[in-house]
């Protein structure tokens, strides 16, 4: 590279480039959607640990869901709301950086954490008298585990790619956040190996779940068919139909982020289905399982009863 380059301290984060008024607008409906976010997930979060029947495999790993939607709609939408409403839009490059593997590390994790709560509902339907011995605490807490780490280490490949690249401008990012294609787009380099691992990653982390995803429900559906009981029946196909609920807003969203052709307006495009996935996605997660999950009500009821009765 060129000596004469001029290196990146700070990049301008051009977000949703409106008028002033309806900037005003969306930080107020933003701001509501991610309150409704900590709120639904926080309550969803708190359930589970307060009501004993809860204490299962299945909400073990809602509750990981629960965090990382949190997680996750933290680490983008406050620097958002921020500069609906600031004139100076910047943003330190180590930080944004920071934001990137984040942003990743909490994505690749709702991936596996859906792919295991699929399982989860495999192995309970279509293996009701093993289940206990099959998704002991052992290898639940060894499940969730491993999507933690191992999410965590594919997203450090990742940010190990990027900072390998000499970023020398423009400065400015045409999106709400960090999000990995468009800070690729700072690069002065061929970035040509960073498209690959994420393709790559995208076929293994997105495609890949997706498929063992509907393996799992297709032999649930067929199980769900042989159930003879109409109570049984109607259970099983409430619980599975929010779980496909969450995975087809997730993978779909995400999908077509990353791995269908481009449209003419690419960025306008990616603001979009970021947004979706980043903002919209975790409010409707606790929203789809309360509501469609009589478990869920219940344990709400029970906790206000005793809240209550105090």
């Amino acid at each position: 590279m060129g000596g004469n380059q001029t290196w990146i301290t700070e990049v301008t984060l051009l977000g949703f480039q409106v008028d002033p008024a309806l900037e005003l607008f969306l930080f107020g409906l933003f701001c509501l959607f991610y309150t409704l976010t900590l709120l639904g997930n926080g309550v969803i979060l708190l359930l589970i640990c307060l009501d004993s029947r809860l204490h299962t495999p299945m909400y073990f790993f809602l509750s990981h869901l629960a965090i990382v939607d949190m997680s996750y709609a933290s680490n983008n939408v406050p620097k958002m709301l921020a500069n609906l409403v600031n004139l100076k839009r910047t943003i330190s490059f180590a930080p944004c950086i920071m934001q990137t593997f984040l942003y990743l590390a909490f994505a690749h994790i709702e991936c596996l954490i859906l792919v295991v709560m699929s399982y989860d509902r495999f192995v309970a339907i279509c293996h009701p008298l093993h289940y206990t011995v099959i998704m002991s605490w052992r290898t639940c807490v060894v499940l969730a585990g491993a999507s933690w780490v191992f999410s965590f280490l594919l997203a450090l490949v990742h940010l190990i790619l990027i900072l390998r690249l000499p970023f020398c401008g423009p400065h400015e990012i045409n999106h709400f956040f960090c999000e990995i294609l468009s800070v690729l787009k700072l690069a002065c380099a061929d970035t040509r190996l960073n498209q690959v691992v994420i393709f790559a990653a995208c076929v293994f982390i997105l495609l890949g779940p997706l498929c063992l995803v509907l393996v799992s429900y297709s032999r649930i559906l067929l199980a769900i068919v042989r159930i003879q009981s109409g109570e049984g029946r109607r259970k099983a196909f409430s619980t599975c139909s929010s779980h496909l609920c969450v995975v087809g807003l997730f993978f779909g969203s995400a999908i077509v982020m990353y791995m269908a052709p481009k449209s003419r307006h690419p960025e306008e495009q990616q603001k979009i289905l970021s947004l979706f996935y980043s903002l919209f996605n975790p409010m409707l997660n606790p929203l789809i399982y309360s509501l469609r999950n009589a478990e869920v009500k219940g344990a709400l009821r029970r906790v206000l009863y005793k809240w209550r009765h105090m």
